[in-house]
């Protein structure tokens, strides 16, 4: 459908509008849907109005094509749909029962905690599961991971792979990297991005960290509020990605500590209410020893829930896997030898006459 709709077929499109939404990384009606119509009149030079009736054609297409959801439908129709919503196993038990089987498409999945919590573990982790086959709890397809703090490591992705019997070679070249240098190199390689889902399948987007970059380059009160209209336009760009394309999206998020707070846990995760309130499911990684908490902080379905993982060589994994691995490694209880020695009555003698 979206190759029967091009850019020119719409209406009010022309060579030189065509030409200008390119350039923007607009090649199609799906991304004239994420990228909306204030951002397209920026664009274009159009009056934001025309914008609109633009985007507003566009999603019509879309609707008749099945595409994406009608204007009304039932809460039963709704509720149908929503059973068909595909999602990525985490390999684990306990992690799976948080989320309700995976972790869903059409939403961002937001992990926040401390550092060496496991956040950027569970992406690697993630970056494996989806490439499984729908039989085992994948999705067949592949990653775009936007790296913004330098923490993706391919040999962390081979030692997984390993770890579920998957051949490390083809699970790397499923796994498209961006090094997202600044912030605005950042949300470009977002709206860049979706030429590439569509090429390569893919079936996750990973943003590691979503807002490492925004708070590095936007210190202090005065910049605070441009600081947030440019997360604010990440994070929904992010969430507009993965609804029209039907990917997952996972965006870890760092923390602080709250100094007020004299009572209770003073974690609080960064981003501010921006984040707060585009993030579908918000998700709290806590450590604990070598043991790592998860906690469901927000969800529209799902009960707020405490759950206990580990990480390991296959990444995240179950508490259970790290106490039955120990218990194989322990070794035969060995037997007691007892030495004993020959001493005869004379030498007995002798020693206690000379202690004498």
């Amino acid at each position: 459908m979206t190759e029967e709709i091009t850019l020119e077929s719409l209406a009010g499109v022309g060579p030189v509008t065509t030409r200008k939404l390119n350039d923007a990384g607009i090649h199609n009606i799906m991304d004239l849907i994420v990228r909306g119509p204030v951002e397209v009149a920026e664009l274009t030079s159009m009056d934001i109005e025309t914008a609109g009736k633009l985007v507003e054609k566009a999603r019509r297409g879309l609707v008749e094509g099945g595409l994406i959801q009608k204007d009304f439908v039932s809460a039963n129709e709704l509720y149908k749909k929503r059973q068909t919503i595909d999602k990525i196993t985490t390999g684990t038990d306990a992690l799976d029962t948080l989320f309700g089987g995976g972790v869903e498409t059409q939403a961002l999945t937001e992990v926040y905690g401390e550092f060496g919590c496991g956040k950027t573990q569970f992406c690697h982790t993630m970056c494996v599961q989806v490439q499984k086959s729908k039989e085992d709890g994948g999705l067949e397809g592949g990653v775009l991971y936007i790296d913004s703090e330098n923490t993706f490591r391919p040999e962390r992705i081979v030692s997984i792979a390993q770890a579920n019997g998957m051949d490390p070679e083809k699970a790397l070249d499923n796994i498209i990297v961006a090094r997202a240098y600044n912030s605005s190199h950042q949300i470009l390689i977002l709206e860049e991005a979706g030429t590439l889902i569509r090429e390569h399948n893919i079936k996750l987007v990973v943003s590691d960290s979503a807002v490492g970059l925004f708070r590095s380059e936007y210190l202090g009160r005065g910049t605070l509020a441009t600081r947030q209209q440019k997360l604010n336009k990440f994070v929904h760009l992010l969430v507009r990605l993965a609804e029209t394309y039907n990917v997952a999206a996972i965006a870890t998020n760092q923390v602080m500590h709250s100094p007020d707070q004299f009572f209770g846990d003073p974690t609080r995760p960064v981003g501010g209410n921006v984040v707060a309130h585009t993030s579908t499911y918000r998700i709290y990684f806590k450590k604990s020893g070598k043991k790592r908490i998860a906690r469901m902080v927000d969800s529209p379905h799902h009960p707020e829930m405490d759950v206990v993982f580990a990480l390991g060589e296959a990444g995240v994994i179950d508490l259970e896997d790290t106490t039955k691995k120990k218990t194989s490694k322990k070794s035969e209880p060995k037997e007691e030898v007892i030495e004993t020695f020959d001493i005869s009555e004379e030498q007995l003698d002798s020693e206690s006459t000379d202690l004498k």
